[in-house]
């Protein structure tokens, strides 16, 4: 800060209000479609094997991949939502959100790799699925999908780990569909290599789908600024704050989905500190959605009250 004799002293002005993680708000709905996917996941991995179709079979293990994601959301909110009792973990447990639906990755990717090899396994085999089953089973399959898809809409929108959960069942729906189809298609034309064909599609889907959740996972792991703001537009907007001189080392990320947290340096006028704090927290939480902000105040003898306008 060349040109600018600094306080010695600094103030720190805190926004931290009651936050409930977006996730938390939800988790009943996460509940009710837990149960609903498991109990079906049962079902469908029976009828797979009964009825000998590798497509009833890999939308069964996609379904597997739906049950880990909705229960480790369930878990990861309890998480989140858990009093500290040791005083370490001061931001709570937010963060086990975000590792949730890394693990949620993790699983996808690894139902996309076995898919495609029992895929490749049975090309050119001589296999006979009971088409009769593979229909009555995906219709069924698809009914439960789109209940699910209802409950957890609103807070897919709000919560990425409920994203997460949103986006496998969403993926899983297509599944559905995909062997309701390859049953029409066997009935129709008596060749297996359909439900073959529709198992490695789900299979190629659901990896592509992986890899855009993981990116999105890893950027709030690299504390990424959250999509949608941009830093350097806050800074310019802080700047505006009257009696702010400069800003300087401002950093912004999302510890969790919903909750963004922010932290500067602000150099004011001298007799604008109090001022200056409140109308940058004040824009901070009500422009930006940032709850929770450390702005560190450095005051400077050049520069008088009002210099800066909004």
């Amino acid at each position: 800060m060349s040109g600018h004799t600094h306080a010695h002293g600094h103030k720190h002005g805190h926004t931290h209000g009651h936050t409930v993680t977006a996730a938390g708000r939800h988790r009943w709905r996460l509940a009710v479609a837990f149960g609903l996917v498991a109990t079906f996941f049962v079902v469908e991995l029976v009828a797979g094997i009964v009825a000998n179709s590798l497509a009833l079979i890999s939308d069964a293990g996609h379904m597997a991949a739906d049950v880990v994601t909705l229960g480790a959301a369930l878990v990861a909110t309890r998480i989140a939502t858990r009093p500290d009792t040791t005083g370490r973990r001061t931001f709570g447990s937010y963060r086990a959100e975000v590792f949730a639906s890394g693990f949620a990755v993790l699983v996808m990717l690894g139902v996309a790799v076995f898919i495609t090899v029992e895929a490749i396994g049975r090309i050119g085999a001589a296999v006979d699925p009971a088409y009769e089953i593979m229909l009555v089973v995906g219709t069924l399959g698809l009914v439960v999908n789109l209940m699910c898809l209802a409950l957890l809409r609103a807070g897919s929108k709000e919560s990425l780990n409920v994203k997460g959960a949103y986006l496998e069942v969403l993926a899983d729906t297509l599944g559905s569909v995909g062997v309701i189809v390859a049953a029409l298609l066997v009935r129709a034309t008596g060749s297996a290599w359909w439900d073959t064909a529709i198992a490695l599609a789900i299979a190629i889907f659901v990896a592509v789908r992986a890899l855009f959740l993981g990116r999105e996972v890893l950027a709030v792991l690299g504390q990424h600024a959250p999509a949608g703001l941009d830093p350097r537009q806050l800074g310019v907007e802080l700047e505006r704050v009257a009696g702010v001189i400069e800003v300087h080392d401002l950093h912004v990320w999302q510890l969790t989905s919903g909750m963004n947290v922010a932290t500067a340096h602000l150099v004011v006028a001298p007799d604008c500190k109090e001022d200056a704090l409140g109308q940058a927290s004040a824009l901070l939480r009500e422009r930006f959605d940032i709850e929770h902000a450390t702005l560190q105040v450095e005051s400077t003898p050049e520069s008088e009250c009002g210099g800066a306008t909004w």
